[in-house]
């Protein structure tokens, strides 16, 4: 494993144990906040967090999970598992405590399993915005889930062309199909570079770790003060078998649903987030 860092240079690498090599970025001083990002997405999806907390005398650190941006294109280790065991060496590499853990999406669920396994005594609180946990896939025990088709179809389109499905997925991610809303061409490109920086076989593979994995008995597991943020109107992971359930399962929450905000809210509504989650911290 590489040593932990000496002089910080703003980014950088950190190897491991298989080799992989994880690309993050780290600025500035004083409380770190840790950023996950969705899929296929990476780190730069969190640009106006970043910039924000900041300016408000943080250190903000956002990494590239394996297979995604510019991060090694693992063939392996594209699991829940490995994505927190991944983490658990980053926070390691760069000594940190008494951190906030944020994760949007895909990245929710990865804060859910470090936080719950391997956050003791390195962990200050918690974010979950728009995340995937418990569980995405309908089973018996989670009838209100979306059915295995759902995401067979990811991967069929993703294997067809994925290019353009990666096209596409903004649309209802940031709510852009609503009546009376109109695709900003800006936000959608942004979103399609970042899918396209990433590993296809990865990407595959992350569809059945955020949509698959029952994260359950994560969040009964979780000792920290976690704020859960999520949209009535997302399209991508429906607030009725997600947030609202994350609600009953954490020990110590504070839910926040936000009327007629999509996936996509942390960008197209940065401003209220930011100012809700600079709340929760100094709360």
């Amino acid at each position: 494993m590489t040593q932990s860092v000496q002089n910080r240079s703003g980014d950088g690498y950190v190897t491991m144990p298989d080799g992989a090599r994880l690309y993050y970025k780290d600025w500035g001083d004083g409380q770190p906040i840790v950023f996950h990002h969705g899929w296929p997405l990476t780190a730069d999806d969190w640009d106006a967090q970043m910039m924000f907390f900041l300016a408000q005398g943080y250190r903000v650190i956002a990494f590239d999970r394996r297979g995604h941006g510019r991060s090694t294109q693992t063939q392996d280790g594209n699991d829940m598992d490995t994505y927190a065991s991944d983490t658990a060496a980053l926070v390691r590499h760069l000594d940190l405590h008494d951190a906030i853990h944020i994760g949007h999406s895909t990245g929710g669920g990865v804060v859910a399993r470090y936080v719950a396994r391997y956050a003791e005594g390195r962990v200050a609180k918690a974010v979950l915005v728009g995340a995937v946990p418990p569980i995405m896939v309908q089973t018996p025990a989670n009838p209100g889930g979306l059915p295995l088709s759902v995401f067979d179809g990811f991967r069929d389109a993703l294997v067809a062309n994925r290019a353009d499905f990666f096209w596409n997925v903004p649309v209802p991610f940031y709510g852009f199909n609503r009546p009376g809303q109109s695709v900003n061409e800006a936000i959608r490109q942004n979103w399609w570079r970042q899918g396209m920086m990433g590993g296809a076989k990865a990407q595959y593979d992350s569809i059945k770790a955020f949509s698959e994995t029952d994260q359950t008995e994560d969040l009964k597991a979780i000792k920290v003060p976690v704020l859960i943020q999520h949209g009535d109107d997302d399209q991508i992971v429906p607030v009725e078998d997600s947030a609202l359930l994350q609600a009953k399962l954490i020990p110590d929450n504070q839910l926040k649903i936000y009327p007629g905000y999509p996936h996509g809210m942390l960008t197209i509504y940065a401003e209220v987030l930011n100012r809700d989650i600079l709340a929760f911290i100094k709360g």
